[in-house]
């Protein structure tokens, strides 16, 4: 495979580090509300404030902690190797936002969606459409031909995961562990939306009630097993990241493309798309907002990132 480079997610000091736990807090409380949304995944809102390959790092010294625990050599020291390397500024006002976000607004966010599907689609649709050019800018630009082959890959896997058929399955427990499994990829991989992957199952309605509901049981269970598919995820992202960083990112940009097509406005409730109807000037205004919206986003996060870096600089030895 071309492109190979031997990056360190850990020792790139151009990597940012975010020690504003007010702004971690509001950055998990974004991704926490774009998950309960088909279509959008919490990844892509990762990529776009500047934290995804902090998270991975960090998932990663989090799972490692975890292993050494059980069954490494030196188990307690091991463990608090991991777990001292773990951005902790970052990961526990992240946490917070997520799950305050997901607490409150799952119910609503839901009864939204399913009051104006057509509007929200076209909004979404805006969002992640400007998020796109998050990882075409960190792959580097500068594309040919190997690289547009990768994103044609990734546009096409985009593309056959949201045209998967719905299907309706019985939220019972050996159900539910293999869709939180794989649901909660979408963490980790933008353009994969967890909601959208509950839905092509039948379990995001089941799935939102026991949050709306605080059916305990329902989310402790959910919760094991997405811990189950994240400790998988991350160490594969994190192998890509550090070995393959321009390859990833292109292939990213490709799946968030193909993955598009879950938020095309028009749609029968079957998931089939439609031609644009008479409402189509308003949509696309509302999709165009949705662009402009992102593009503010990363214009603020990059200008964020670039004064923490210029007090660094100049903060005494």
């Amino acid at each position: 495979m071309s492109g190979q480079s031997t990056r360190s997610v850990t020792a790139d000091p151009a990597l940012p580090r975010h020690r504003n736990p007010l702004g971690n807090l509001l950055r998990g409380a974004l991704i926490g509300v774009v998950e309960t949304v088909p279509g959008v995944s919490g990844g892509t809102v990762a990529l776009v404030t500047g934290i995804f390959d902090e998270l991975i790092e960090a998932g990663h010294h989090l799972t490692g902690a975890v292993r050494s625990l059980i069954g490494g050599p030196d188990r307690r020291a091991g463990m608090r190797r991991h777990l001292a390397a773990v951005p902790w500024i970052l990961v526990i006002p992240l946490l917070i936002g997520m799950a305050a976000a997901v607490l409150t607004v799952a119910g609503p966010i839901s009864r939204l969606v399913e009051a104006h599907p057509q509007t929200m689609r076209a909004l979404f649709l805006g969002l992640v459409l400007g998020s796109v050019l998050v990882p075409v800018r960190l792959s580097g630009g500068a594309w040919r031909g190997p690289e547009l082959l990768r994103f044609a890959i990734g546009a096409a896997a985009g593309l056959a995961v949201t045209s998967l058929p719905t299907t309706a399955l019985e939220p019972t427990p050996w159900i539910i562990a293999p869709a939180a499994a794989i649901a909660v990829c979408a963490l980790v991989l933008p353009g994969m939306s967890g909601s959208f992957i509950l839905l092509s199952l039948g379990l995001y309605q089941p799935t939102l009630q026991a949050v709306d509901e605080r059916d305990l049981g329902f989310i402790a269970w959910f919760g094991l097993w997405a811990c189950v598919g994240l400790v998988v995820i991350v160490r594969f992202m994190r192998h890509l990241l550090i070995r393959y960083h321009r390859a990833t990112m292109v292939v990213l940009a490709g799946v968030m493309v193909g993955a598009l097509r879950s938020l095309w406005p028009w749609q029968e409730s079957t998931g089939a798309l439609r031609a644009p109807g008479s409402d189509w000037p308003l949509l696309l205004g509302i999709a165009v907002a949705g662009v402009l919206v992102v593009q503010l986003l990363v214009l603020i996060e990059a200008r964020t990132m670039a004064r923490a870096r210029a007090k660094e600089q100049d903060a005494p030895a």
